[in-house]
């Protein structure tokens, strides 16, 4: 969202119960306690009934905060509200993303932060606890920096894996993406800041994202983009929704009525506050009336929807003051629970003492609070603290990376010569994603192409593996002329090549090629060199037309500020890696349900800017098979798949079970059988009877098992009743249909290891 135009038993077995917690506890979301037993609703409401009509529309509208138009005390972030003075409501301040701190452009002089791992390496981790803590780091930070709405939480199904922001997303599975990015939220919240969801709905894609119309059926709906929303709500509690820019079915998402009042607010009783994407508001009755309950970014719409043209609205009976005073119920609801309003008191200025009372002074007559003090930020963060989230972006680095192939040449044996770092900018970092998710950690680098700068994060490669193999010889070649790259190759024990592929909002990927001459740079260097590494620096899937030449490839994703040192201990060993894949890699980009991609030329990509060229995406050619139920469905053979990594060991199962009682479940053994202690994600799928219409099988629940080598677990992993059901629009709601489901341990999308299945009687539930 731009804010400017600019096996049995071994000697040892545990249990280990892997349960998918649909709700978080209240404490999840910081609600201060009130010793009049006050709710935070019945406490937003009788702020509300206190409220001019004035005051309550003004609340409703918010613009970018990013020039020197900003008010006294603000900060140049995404969005900044005076608040209300009088009733003691203080300015909120919004800043970006799920990624860490975001400071666009660098406007915030000196103003750093934790630079998390790309969004699908944490859905590549598979695990959510480590979501939840990486989330928190977020939250801190965001306290920290005197913010008070956090804009985090992408929850969208990556349908287009060449989409510019596949990289800000979880994954491709809706149980995946729910889990973990509900997660996530939660981390966020749990440190005293409300996060959002978003980006709410079928935002697959960049190219015409403010114009397109995506089309998909309900029931494909529900059971894929929505379900993963539906999920992280009953995960993370979200404090807001974030409207996408596109239209669904017709209806733009920011005053699309079944989106927002049908199914968010009713069915899912989502208690929170809608706002738009900055610059998605495009009505003022259309869109209030269908839900949304504030304009974000109104100095990119076409006027101030919400403003002067909402108070006529409601004065003239087309709006209901009713609808007003719940909108404004809401965004009062969120910031009380995320603790603001106490905050605001705590450090507010103490007033005069008492003295002498002249005549005819009203001093005895009660009075409107005065100002607020500024939202008060939490202490600056120790260098304690800043270690220990530099060490959780390190975890969720490594806990991304996927071994993709490995012929025996990772780990780096020891006693390895020479080895030759080649191209990606290894010597000074590693590369990140662009957009409003940009964040700039300490000692940051921007190279400027195409216009946009391309930050590249402070944690060198060579430098880290220097440390790590103090030994060795480590060299570095930058890879922009072959022959010189082959040389250096050729000279060394071990090339290891860092390609790289940079996304960023507003802008989708042609193809699945790596820019440039990079497939012909790995090509060279793999013609002269004795062993052969790729490292993939990329924001979602790539083609690899030199797979079979070379000897191992990690996919890093964007791994943060500290992937240096994240990816040279998984290259010595150090680590194992132990990284699935969130997203389906097809060999070519015509194993995809849309080959052709609009020319980006023709159509509106960003918001502030006059739209032309609309256009619809057909979603339901796939439905609700995104990425490798498609792949399944079809017979297509990817180059990757769904849930893919290897490990620097081996794993054995035995005894899969099966348990419909309080709840399906399923329970296996899982043995490490090699020499190193490394990280399983034993997964399962399960397959439905023909009559659901069905015709691929599906993800329903994962466990993450450490062990030891020779070790095993008995592990218990509880299946989502959903990922079992067809939604029934007739019903309307989710329909088990009786008879006899498949059950299999994978440990990818494609690879069975173990089979049962379980008779399931007929059974609904609501939507």
């Amino acid at each position: 969202m731009p804010r400017a135009r600019i096996g049995g038993p071994t000697e040892r077995q545990e249990r280990i119960i892997v349960t998918p917690t649909r709700r978080t506890s209240p404490d999840e979301v910081a609600e201060p306690g009130r010793a009049d037993g006050q709710t935070p609703e019945s406490r937003a409401r009788a702020l509300v009934r206190q409220l001019t009509l004035e005051e309550k529309v003004g609340l409703l509208h918010v613009p970018t905060c990013y020039d020197s138009a900003c008010p006294e005390g603000a900060k140049q972030t995404a969005a900044f509200h005076p608040g209300v003075p009088r009733l003691g409501i203080p300015p909120i301040q919004e800043t970006d993303a799920g990624l860490g701190i975001a400071n666009p452009c660098g406007l915030r002089k000196g103003d750093t932060s934790t630079a998390l791992p790309a969004g699908l390496a944490m859905g590549a981790s598979f695990d959510a606890g480590l979501a939840r803590r990486v989330g928190a780091v977020v939250g801190a930070e965001a306290r920290a920096k005197g913010s008070v709405i956090q804009l985090a939480g992408a929850a969208n199904l990556i349908r287009e894996p060449r989409g510019g922001r596949s990289f800000e997303y979880v994954g491709e599975d809706p149980l995946l993406t729910g889990r973990l990015a509900g997660a996530a939220i939660a981390g966020v919240q749990s440190r005293g800041v409300a996060c959002t969801l978003k980006h709410f709905a079928l935002n697959a894609q960049e190219t015409g994202r403010t114009v397109v119309c995506a089309h998909l059926g309900e029931s494909a709906m529900r059971e894929s983009d929505l379900l993963a929303f539906q999920i992280a709500i009953e995960h993370g509690r979200p404090g807001a929704v974030m409207t996408a820019y596109n239209r669904v079915n017709g209806a733009y998402a920011s005053e699309n009525p079944f989106l927002i009042d049908h199914v968010l607010k009713h069915e899912w009783a989502f208690p929170g506050m809608v706002m738009s994407d900055w610059g998605g508001t495009h009505s003022t009755v259309e869109a209030i009336t269908a839900g949304l309950d504030r304009e974000s970014g109104e100095d990119l719409d076409d006027e101030v929807y919400f403003g002067a043209p909402l108070l006529d609205a409601v004065r003239d009976g087309r709006v209901p003051a009713a609808r007003v005073d719940d909108a404004v119920t809401r965004i009062l609801t969120v910031l009380i629970k995320a603790g603001l309003l106490e905050r605001a008191v705590r450090t507010a200025p103490e007033p005069p003492a008492p003295g002498p009372t002249p005549p005819g002074s009203t001093a005895d007559r009660p009075t409107a609070p005065g100002p607020p003090a500024p939202e008060p930020a939490a202490p600056a963060l120790t260098a304690e603290q800043r270690a220990a989230h530099a060490r959780e972006a390190r975890d969720l680095a490594e806990s991304g990376i996927v071994l993709l192939r490995n012929r025996g040449a990772l780990p780096l044996a020891p006693g390895t010569g020479q080895i030759a770092l080649i191209g990606g900018h290894a010597d000074f970092g590693v590369l990140s994603g662009g957009g409003s998710s940009q964040v700039a950690p300490e000692d940051s680098m921007a190279c400027r192409r195409d216009g946009l700068p391309r930050v590249y994060h402070a944690s060198s490669p060579l430098a880290e593996l220097r440390s790590a193999l103090p030994d060795a010889l480590v060299v570095y070649q930058p890879g922009g002329d072959l022959e010189s790259a082959a040389h250096v190759a050729g000279n060394a024990d071990v090339a290891i090549v860092f390609a790289e592929s940079w996304s960023t909002e507003g802008r989708d990927h042609p193809d699945l090629a790596l820019p440039g001459d990079q497939d012909a740079l790995i090509s060279a260097v793999a013609r002269t060199a004795v062993c052969t590494v790729v490292v993939l620096e990329t924001g979602g899937p790539v083609e690899m037309p030199w797979l079979e030449d070379v000897d191992a490839v990690l996919a890093a994703w964007y791994p943060g500020c500290q992937g240096g040192q994240a990816l040279a201990r998984i290259l010595t060993g150090a680590v194992s890696p132990c990284g699935r894949l969130p997203v389906t890699f097809p060999r070519d980009i015509d194993q995809l349900p849309r080959p052709v991609m609009p020319d980006p030329a023709s159509t509106t990509s960003d918001p502030g800017r006059p739209r032309h060229g609309f256009f619809q995406v057909d979603y339901d050619i796939e439905g609700s098979d995104v990425g490798y139920r498609w792949y399944e469905r079809q017979g297509i053979d990817p180059l990757f798949p769904f849930g893919f990594g290897l490990t620097y060991t081996r794993f054995g199962y035995a005894d899969l079970k099966v348990t419909d009682e309080d709840g399906l479940s399923a329970e296996v053994t899982v043995t490490n059988t090699g020499t190193v202690a490394a990280t399983d994600t034993p997964q399962v799928y399960v397959t439905l009877p023909p009559a659901t219409g069905v015709r691929s099988s599906r993800l329903a629940g994962w466990a993450r098992v450490p062990l030891e080598p020779g070790k095993s677990e008995r592990v218990t992993i509880e299946l989502e009743p959903r990922i079992l059901a067809v939604y029934d629009t007739a019903l309307p709601g989710w329909r088990t249909h009786a008879g006899r489901y498949g059950v299999d341990l994978r440990t990818d999308a494609r690879t069975t290891r173990l089979s049962t299945a379980i008779e399931l009687d007929a059974r609904t539930a609501a939507p």
